[in-house]
Order: C-alpha cells, then sequence, then structure tokens
C-alpha cells in the first residue's frame, strides 16, 4: 500500500482512472470493493489475472495480490506472569490508552466490557460505533466496525461487529478486559477474569467470519484504526502459509501501523511443533508464541478393571458414565449399526481435533481417542478423554479381555503444572522463512487453557452452554495477553516507539529451557515475557521507518516500490541498503553452511532510558565451538536518550541445526539479554509427524542442486495421496555427510513447499541415512525403528 494521499476523499477517483487505462470502457465501478484511503493508499477490486498484471506493470503500483483468507490463531495467567491485580498502575493514562482488537468482533454486554467508573472517550479518538444487530457501544467499548469485502455474509454470522464465535470477545477481554470476580466454566478456573490494562479502551474491528479473515477485511481495519487513533493492535490472526513482505496484509498494515507510532502485536500461529510453520514474520511486528502456565486442566479415566489414567482435557459434565463399546470402524463412518453407539463410550485408535467427528457419534455418551502429543486440554461435545498410545493400547487389552467392559469418564480437576512455563506443541516456529537472520517468533506468552469472556450465544466444545467465560488455547490467547503488557509499559512510557517497547520486552523476558523446547528460540523468541521487568529496561534497542526501509532495500525491494510505500523521500541507494545483521533488532540470528567455518558481525545501538548515568558491561554465554566477541565490551551511558553503538562478532562451526548462545548487557540493576541463534542452513528439513507421515520442507531448490539433491517424476503409488507423487533422489549429500550415499524416497507434493511420505511405500533396512539438516541419526531418526519402511542406501 502507498502512503495516504493529500487528498483522501481524491482516493476513488485516482483508482477509478488507473482501472479504466487497464480495463477501459468496459470498467465496472462496482468491481471497486474497497477503497484504502484514510491511513494509506490502495484499493480492493474485482479483476482477471490478465488485468491483475496490467495494473502490476503501472507506474506507481507497489503490488497486486490476491485477497487470501487468514486464519483465526485468564484468571491464572496474570498472577503467574507476576503480575499480580495489586500492580502499580498510571490509572489515568491507561484511561486514555485505546486498545484496537482485529478479530470476530466483541459481545458487549460481557460483565468484562462493563464501563461503570469510566469518564467520556479520550478527546483524541477519532472512531465510530457500528449499531448493528442491537449492538451498542460504551465508555469501555468505543468504538466498533465490521468489514466484509467482496463477498456474501455466510450463514451463521451475524452482520455488524458483533461478535457471535467467541474468538474476539475472549482476546479483547485477555488484553484489556475489566475485573470480574468468581469467573470460571462450571466450576474451573474460578477466581477474578482481567485483562493487562483493565482501566484501557477497547476499539473492535470485525474482520473474521465464519469463512475466515480475507486480506481486504484486514486492511481496511488497518486503515481505520490508525486514522481512529488506537495505540496498539492486537491481532489474533495469521496466514495459512508463510508470504513475503508487502504480498501480506498482516506486514503491510502493521508497517504502516508503525509509521504512526503503533505497535501491533501479532499471535505466531498454531502449526506447530514443526519447523518453518509461523507465518508472522516482519521485524515490525511482535509474533508471539504460546507456552504454558502452572495451572492445568486434567481428566480422570478408570476402566472396570481398576485401572486408571490422568489424561489433559476439558470434561465439563458433573456425572459420571458407565459406559462401553469399541468400534475401531468409526473412524471411517463404517459401523454397521448406529444404534449400538447408545449410551456407550467409544474407543477410537486414532486422535480427532474437529467437532465435526462427532457428529457421526449420536447417541455415545463419551469417546476415548489416542495421541502421541497431548499438552493442553480442549472440550468437545461429548465427555472425552486423550490417552497416550500405552494408555490406549491397556484399554484395548481390558476389552479384549472381557465380555462386557466398562469405563469411567470423570469431570475435570486442577492440579499444578510445575513444569511451566513450556512451548506448547502446537505454537508454530521459526526460522524466518522470509529473512532467515530475523528470529521468530520474538517473545512467548500464556496461551495454554486461558479463561476469559465469552458471548453467551457462542458454543463451548461444540455445544450452546450459555455461558459467561470460556476456557481455550491457541497464540490466539498468548497474544492478547503480550498486548496487555506492552500496553502496561506504554503507560510509564508514553513516548516509546514500537521498537523500544518490543525492546523492552524481548529484552527482560526470562530465558526458557531448550532441554523442554528442543526448537530453543524458534520456539519461545527471547524467552518467556517478565511484565514488570518491561517497564524499566535500562536500555532499548531502538529503531524507526527509516531502519526499516534501510532492511527492505537489503532484501531486494527497489527505490519505487519503498517509495511508494513509505514516502518520496526514501530511497534504495548503495549508502541507504542496509545489511539484515545491521538492522536495530533486539536478538541475533544467523543462517550458516553446516560444517563451514563463518565469521559475522553485528552492529547494533543502544539507547539509555534510564535518567540516571550508567555503565554496562557485556556477557557472553557461547557453547563450546563458538567464539563470540563484543567490542567495545564496556559502554558508558551519561543518561536518558544516550546513545552508544557496539559490533558483535561471531566465529566458529556448527555441527547440529540449531546453537544457542547470549549476550547480557549488565550495570548490576539492569539486565538486557540478547539471544545468539545460529542455525545450519536448511535444504530439506525432516520433522516426523506419526508413524503414517513425516513432513519434508524444501527451503531452497537451487541450493539443493549445488549440493547433489534433484527432483525426478515417479509414477503414482496409490490412491492415498491425491496429489502429485514426486520422486527426491539424495546423490553423495556432502557437506551434510562424511560418507558418500543415496537416498530414495517417494514423496508426494503439496503446494505449501511442503512434502508428505507415506510409511507404507517404502521401508528400512539400515539406520545409517544422515539427517540433511546436518544432526546426527541418532538424534533425528529414533522413531524409524517403529516403521515398517525400507530405505535403499548405498555407501
Amino acid at each position: 500500500m502507498g502512503r495516504k494521499l493529500e487528498d483522501p476523499d481524491s482516493a476513488h477517483l485516482h483508482h477509478r482512472a488507473m482501472l479504466e487505462q487497464v480495463v477501459g470502457s468496459t470498467f465496472a465501478p462496482e468491481s471497486v470493493l474497497h477503497t484504502y484511503k484514510r491511513s494509506f493508499n490502495g484499493f480492493a477490486v474485482k479483476l482477471t489475472e490478465e488485468e491483475a498484471e496490467k495494473i502490476a506493470s503501472m507506474e506507481g503500483v507497489v503490488s497486486v495480490f490476491l485477497n487470501e483468507m487468514n486464519e483465526l490463531h485468564t484468571t491464572r495467567s496474570w498472577d503467574f506472569l507476576g503480575f499480580p491485580l495489586t500492580v502499580p498502575r498510571r490509572s489515568q493514562v491507561e484511561s486514555n490508552i485505546v486498545v484496537g482488537v482485529l478479530d470476530t468482533g466483541i459481545w458487549p454486554e460481557s460483565p468484562s466490557f462493563d464501563d461503570e467508573g469510566f469518564s467520556p472517550p479520550p478527546p483524541k479518538w477519532k472512531g465510530t460505533c457500528e449499531t448493528s444487530n442491537n449492538f451498542r457501544c460504551n465508555r469501555k467499548i468505543i468504538g466498533a466496525r465490521s468489514y466484509h469485502i467482496g463477498r456474501p455474509i455466510s450463514p451463521g454470522d451475524v452482520n455488524g461487529p458483533r461478535d457471535t464465535n467467541g474468538h474476539g470477545t475472549h482476546t479483547a477481554s485477555t488484553a484489556a478486559g475489566g475485573l470480574v470476580s468468581q469467573a470460571n466454566l462450571y466450576g474451573l478456573g474460578l477466581g477474578t477474569a482481567r485483562g493487562g490494562v483493565p482501566l484501557a479502551r477497547i476499539a473492535a474491528y470485525k474482520v473474521c467470519w465464519n469463512d475466515g479473515c480475507s486480506d481486504a477485511d484486514i486492511l481496511a481495519a488497518y486503515d481505520d484504526a490508525i486514522a481512529d487513533g488506537v495505540d496498539i493492535i492486537s491481532l489474533s490472526v495469521g496466514g495459512a502459509n508463510p508470504r513475503h513482505y508487502f504480498v501480506d496484509a498482516i506486514a503491510i498494515g502493521s508497517f504502516h501501523a508503525v509509521e504512526r507510532g503503533i505497535l501491533t502485536s501479532n499471535s505466531a500461529g498454531n502449526g506447530g511443533p514443526n519447523f518453518f510453520t509461523t507465518a508472522s514474520l516482519s521485524p515490525w511486528l511482535l509474533s508471539v508464541a504460546a507456552s504454558t502456565m502452572d495451572r492445568k486442566f486434567v481428566t480422570q479415566v478408570q476402566i472396570g478393571n481398576g485401572q486408571s489414567f490422568q489424561v489433559i482435557l476439558l470434561i465439563l459434565f458433573s456425572f459420571i458414565l458407565f459406559h462401553s463399546a469399541c468400534a475401531s470402524l468409526v473412524l471411517h463412518g463404517q459401523l454397521s449399526n448406529p444404534k449400538l453407539l447408545k449410551g456407550k463410550i467409544v474407543v477410537c485408535e486414532a486422535s480427532f481435533g474437529p467437532h465435526e467427528f462427532f457428529k457421526s457419534l449420536d447417541g455415545a455418551a463419551g469417546v476415548l481417542m489416542t495421541s502421541n502429543t497431548r499438552d493442553y486440554a480442549d472440550s468437545y461435545p461429548l465427555p472425552s478423554s486423550v490417552l497416550d498410545p500405552n494408555d490406549l493400547l491397556a484399554t484395548l487389552r481390558y476389552i479384549y479381555s472381557i465380555r462386557s467392559p466398562g469405563a469411567t469418564i470423570f469431570k475435570s480437576t486442577t492440579i499444578l503444572n510445575a513444569s511451566a512455563p513450556v512451548v506448547v506443541s502446537f505454537s508454530s516456529r521459526g526460522p524466518n522463512r522470509a529473512t532467515k537472520d530475523v528470529i521468530k517468533p520474538d517473545i512467548s506468552g500464556p496461551g495454554v487453557e486461558i479463561l476469559a469472556a465469552w458471548p453467551s450465544v457462542a458454543p463451548v466444545g461444540g455445544i450452546r452452554r450459555n455461558t459467561l467465560f470460556n476456557i481455550i488455547s491457541g497464540t490466539s490467547m498468548s497474544c492478547p495477553h503480550i498486548t496487555g503488557i506492552a500496553t502496561y509499559v506504554k503507560t510509564y512510557n508514553p513516548t516509546w516507539s514500537p521498537a523500544a517497547i518490543k525492546s523492552a520486552l524481548m529484552t527482560t523476558a526470562s530465558p526458557m529451557n531448550a532441554r523442554f523446547n528442543p526448537q530453543a528460540e524458534f520456539a519461545y523468541g527471547s524467552g518467556h515475557v517478565n511484565p514488570l521487568k518491561a517497564v524499566r529496561p535500562g536500555l532499548v534497542y531502538d529503531a524507526n521507518e527509516s531502519d526499516y526501509v534501510k532492511f527492505l532495500c537489503g532484501q531486494g525491494y527497489n527505490t519505487e516500490a519503498v517509495r511508494r510505500i513509505t514516502g518520496d523521500y526514501s530511497a534504495c541507494t548503495p549508502g541507504n541498503t542496509g545489511r539484515v545483521w545491521d538492522l536495530n533488532y533486539p536478538s541475533f540470528g544467523l543462517s550458516v553452511s553446516p560444517s563451514k567455518t563463518f565469521n559475522q558481525y553485528f552492529n547494533r545501538t543502544l539507547t539509555s532510558v534510564a535518567p540516571q548515568a550508567s555503565t554496562y558491561r557485556a556477557m557472553i554465554s557461547a557453547p563450546q565451538g563458538l567464539t563470540i566477541s563484543v567490542n567495545p565490551n564496556v559502554l558508558s551511558f551519561n543518561g536518558l536518550g544516550d546513545r552508544k553503538s557496539f559490533t558483535l562478532t561471531v566465529r566458529g562451526s556448527i555441527k547440529g541445526f540449531v546453537v544457542s548462545a547470549s549476550l547480557v548487557w549488565s550495570d548490576g540493576v539492569h539486565s538486557v539479554r540478547s539471544p545468539i541463534t545460529i542455525t545450519s542452513k536448511v535444504v530439506a528439513a525432516f520433522e516426523i509427524m506419526d508413524e503414517k507421515m513425516i513432513h519434508v520442507f524444501i527451503e531452497d531448490l537451487q541450493d539443493m542442486h549445488q549440493h547433489g539433491l534433484r527432483f525426478e517424476s515417479a509414477k503414482s503409488l496409490g490412491t492415498w495421496w491425491d496429489r502429485e507423487r514426486i520422486r527426491l533422489i539424495m546423490i553423495s549429500p556432502q557437506p551434510f555427510a562424511e560418507k558418500s550415499l543415496i537416498c530414495v524416497l517417494y514423496l508426494a507434493y503439496s503446494q505449501a513447499s511442503q512434502l508428505f511420505w507415506r510409511s507404507a511405500d517404502i521401508q528400512i533396512d539400515k539406520m545409517s541415512i544422515l539427517f540433511v539438516m546436518a544432526a546426527s541419526p541418532q538424534e533425528i531418526f529414533p522413531m524409524f525403528f517403529n516403521f515398517f519402511c525400507k530405505l535403499r542406501l548405498e555407501l
């Protein structure tokens, strides 16, 4: 999107003239679906592919991209963060801050949005309130808009900003909801529900509907939110796949927000635990991972022989069930007599997330499923428990050993989770597909089993229950936690830039244990958020629009594109083209060739945000094989606003995929910590999913050819996959192996740069394959012993 025109009201005439040049006299004004004019310049329009190509080639056009659909990605959580009810607040300042929430809308009748005691909206507010479907704003919810550009409202949706899904109400109340005592979900999570900044105002922008969250709607919401006067944006939404900057609506919108001093907090996504799954990649927004807290909900399952299993799941029913059934074929809807399900617990030798699955179990009293990974609780339309494979095996043995097996599923209870915080399995991981040397996600926050406000009409666990609160999990839940904390930091530091607030959160975050999160910084970024420390970090890595322009020029965007995005004064010249390692980012990332020696330097500048003079000393923590130096290693600041620069140099070589180190600047009072993450350049990254498939991420086909890897067509191996089959042949994959080898794998291709392998197609002879991410066989493939597959090796 380009910079806002001097006369915004003329934008539609300008856009129409452009379209008439392409379409000619056949141009239909109604084909222009939306004009972006309040905060930036652009439009959404219906075009043929040929017309889109013509417009893309016109002078002054930054980019033309498809209107893609994006996805939706608290009682205890704030106390767990060391952020109690008694935390000091600047009440008047907090009351003048407006949190913009782009989501599924909001339920204004929720007690979390009660406006008792609130003054009128701050004078700076320029927003409005849509009042359709009996929706009313108040002094807490001071703005509400909805967007549904270019498509009809889907069945079940309600026109206007009212939330009937629940997601937007939940996230808004987590960020800025008021205090509600005795909040709970059928007795679970009992306590006081509250947001991070309960005195702040909320502006709700409904961009998500039953059919998703379109790019056009997200950009329209950004256009309005920036002009309306929001101070921060919370966006628990993301694309299904990573996209490059400026064909990504969230990257575009958040860039324009940063121009106006507005930080966007964005969920990392729920595609974990695989590498390369986060789509929240832009360095100017804050990407948030989800982690556990010290409370979890568990359910007890007892089978008839007395054995009992503890599972992590939400059972909201207060009665106990005594039923039995073994119907594994129900997985395919092939049970010959559905009446046999009535009043029984169905045992399924698989795990099913979609609630639609339960429609095939009409009449059943409960379900027992299985999953290799289950580290968060969910609720289902039926009392259900997700057993680990060993417990399911014990259950099946019991069922086959007795004529009338029985089981009991008890209501969930609360226990202590002593290992928290740990990044949850579903949280999307890095590395960053757009810019590998910018670490993503940035930070982690509570996103598991979060209790927050809920519309009384929205379903809970697939069933309408008329409750005011719900417990759900996702990076959608961690994102508003970080939004609330960033807003709290802003109340004490109202003049700080978005980058300064982001730096404060990242450099004061608590380091997390890589033993529980083997993806290390690609799981949790700089660590777990620490709200109170972030208010006074001592130093910050600040950045502004010109820094991001240099970064973009270094990423290959030309002067014309950058100038139209950021203003006529911008230009990609040799003196204004920055190295990615010189972007003043609060973390240090480097992608290197495996087993090769490297020597890389990073330039950074620190700004003092403390009023007094101070002296900081650098402290390095690095594993064997890395030499890290800082020059100078002592920085003295005269006081507030003083800036000092330094160079960090990393030398050595690595053998694994991820190697972590850290830099801490300390004056004895403040510790300003930055992770240093070195990764092997990935040719193809194999991720074991379960016994049926492996994800293979192809990063760079050209790089693959350089290392002796090539694709060849292969005959389809069956109908299990209905996508094109290909064969990946790996010949002498130096430098990944000390010995030459040939590996033949049959893979199924998907457009998302992911390849899926069906284990039934091949067999394993020998455990000697070397993982192409330069890790050892022992680290990567221990699970292969459980597979009945063959891999041909020639040494």
